[in-house]
């Protein structure tokens, strides 16, 4: 399970992380929000979007599923999840203070990938 272990890779920490997305693939956008992770979930939100899933880990490798949900009018702010329930998929690496990961969201029929790093602000 995450959160649990003493191996400098058997887990990823609990704690609010602080998270920087960019868009790929020369679609414009991302943003930055605050997640609190815990024992395999996740939640977390930003101005205009809250997100919750779970995630699972070992040895360094990290794979998520995750919700994305605005609870605030983005008034065009980021029109590609505008009014949208965004279900995303993300896989990547991690050792004791980041994360980094690679994700796609599908928004419609469209798919965004996207690049995601987190810094630990606090652990548990």
């Amino acid at each position: 399970m995450c959160g649990a272990g003493t191996g400098r890779f058997n887990m990823i920490r609990n704690g609010l992380y602080h998270c920087r997305t960019a868009f790929l693939d020369g679609v414009v956008g991302g943003s930055d929000s605050v997640m609190m992770l815990r024992d395999g979930v996740i939640r977390g939100g930003d101005s205009f979007y809250f997100f919750y899933g779970t995630y699972t880990c070992a040895n360094g490798k990290v794979k998520a599923e995750i919700t994305n949900e605005e609870h605030t009018a983005s008034n065009g702010e980021r029109p590609i999840w505008e009014k949208r329930v965004v279900t995303i998929g993300i896989s990547g690496t991690y050792d004791d203070q980041t994360i980094e990961s690679i994700g796609t969201s599908l928004v419609g029929k469209q798919s965004i990938r996207f690049k995601a790093t987190l810094r630990l602000l606090i652990p548990d």
